[in-house]
């Protein structure tokens, strides 16, 4: 996938004057964006401060560990389970 151009810092403030009142063509004009782009990323980030930006890295990296800690263990107790199937 492509690199934006724009951080998510960065987004939200482009966000912001929109919400400010400049109207969404002026704002993708200066930019250099197109509206599809403008209208995606408001549904990403509609509302979202820079502190909450940051919050959601931090939980999507958590909860990438997590499920791969979970995968782990299915895994190893699969195996368990089919080890004491042979046994009995």
């Amino acid at each position: 996938m492509r690199k934006s151009r724009f951080s998510e810092p960065q987004i939200v403030a482009i966000l912001k004057e929109a919400d400010a009142g400049m109207k969404v063509g002026e704002l993708c004009r200066k930019h250099g964006i197109s509206d599809a782009t403008y209208y995606n990323w408001k549904s990403k980030y509609g509302g979202m401060e820079a502190s909450d930006l940051k919050r959601m890295r931090e939980l999507e990296t958590e909860n990438t560990k997590l499920k791969r800690m979970y995968a782990d263990l299915a895994l190893e107790n699969t195996a368990m389970k089919d080890l004491i199937v042979k046994k009995l």
